[in-house]
């Protein structure tokens, strides 16, 4: 049991540390501006969106400190998208609806719409947002002025998670623990590698002529994980992409309930942890660092093992997440079923890489994908 307890201990110092340096170095904002004729396109691939994106155009039309255009596209919606899109158009020139053509063989819906929104725009910036992402007034400003600053092609960040049930409570918050736990984010400002590259899809601004240089959402058709993949193919180009603080800037809530949850991790999981070579080594991570401290601290309090140290490696692992919490502004509430959501994540994966592998093994907004 000592042993174990050492090694939960190590495990969650990992994270500890990482987290420590990531989160310092976000607190550095980048300075400056965009450049004074810089034009922003905020572009939203929207398909059975009515729900949400009334409030999502509101918000991007009130955008301040640069100039920009709103393109939305309709990708074959069924339900009122485009009829309120096309509303709001008549009221506001700077926003315009095309329409998706049908979906080519060999491409998923998001990366389709955005291609055409990529091709559609004639902003300096490309900031590609879903169509639940309510930006502040500000956000595209700092997004330009941040990449002009770091000199990077890709910029992007988390914004704000909204939970609103104990099912997102219980899987959402794992985002930005990922991000900040276990990406070095100051070393991957130095580096160009493209295994550092990280990026959230829900927040994505591109220097236009890099993105289209680099074959943009084109060169990840197949992808349903484009968060991780559009950095490494501006990084393979030699291209900087960098990440960003981005809970003042925008927020999100992508699903509203577990179902919801699980089905949305669950898609993309065979293109982030859930490799057969991948897996086994976050099981260890993640499992070792926060899934067994309590666990130890219980079978201590029943005699068996180290308290102290158990306890160190628990107060460790919560501490970690309380730090994360708190400074992306999600629920505090969560911190305490820290260990329940990474087992309930690491249960997500393993279910994705085990399952029976059908011929469409991904089901979103109505398509069904191959399995990778």
């Amino acid at each position: 049991m000592t042993v174990l307890a050492l090694v939960a201990l190590a495990l969650a110092l990992l994270p500890a540390v990482l987290a420590l340096a990531n989160l310092l170095a976000l607190r550095r904002k980048p300075s400056g501006a965009p450049a004074p004729d810089s034009l922003v396109s905020i572009l939203i691939p929207a398909r059975n969106e009515a729900a949400n994106i009334g409030p999502t155009l509101a918000a991007a039309l009130a955008s301040t400190g640069v100039a920009i255009e709103v393109i939305v596209a309709d990708d074959h919606s069924t339900d009122a998208t485009a009829a309120t899109v096309a509303a709001a158009a008549a009221r506001d020139s700077r926003l315009r609806l095309i329409a998706v053509p049908p979906l080519p063989a060999g491409w998923t819906g998001k990366n389709h719409a955005c291609h055409v929104l990529g091709q559609a725009a004639s902003g300096r910036h490309l900031l590609f947002i879903d169509a639940d992402v309510r930006l502040r007034p500000g956000a595209a400003a700092a997004l330009a002025a941040a990449a002009v600053a770091s000199g990077a092609a890709l910029v992007s960040g988390v914004p704000r998670q909204v939970t609103g049930t104990l099912g997102e409570r219980l899987t959402v918050p794992m985002i930005n623990f990922l991000l900040l736990g276990y990406l070095p984010i100051p070393l991957m400002r130095r580096l160009r590698d493209p295994a550092l590259g990280a990026a959230c899809g829900q927040l994505v601004l591109a220097e236009a002529e890099a993105y289209r240089r680099v074959g943009g959402h084109g060169a990840i058709r197949e992808s349903l994980h484009d968060g991780v993949l559009l950095p490494r193919v501006f990084r393979r180009a030699g291209l900087r992409t960098d990440l960003v603080a981005a809970s003042d800037l925008a927020t999100c809530r992508m699903y509203t309930d577990f179902r919801q949850a699980w089905a949305g991790f669950s898609k993309n999981a065979h293109e982030g942890l859930a490799t057969p070579r991948a897996l086994p080594i976050w099981t260890l991570l993640l499992g070792g660092g926060h899934v067994l401290p309590p666990l130890l601290v219980l079978a201590a309090l029943l005699g068996a093992g180290s308290l102290p140290l158990a306890a160190a490696a628990l107060a460790l692992s919560l501490g970690t997440r309380a730090a994360i919490t708190l400074a992306t502004r999600e629920d505090p509430w969560t911190i305490p079923l820290h260990p329940i959501t990474v087992a309930l994540a690491l249960t997500l994966q393993w279910n994705a890489l085990l399952r029976p592998r059908r011929a469409g093994v991904a089901t979103w907004k109505g398509r069904t994908y191959p399995a990778a």
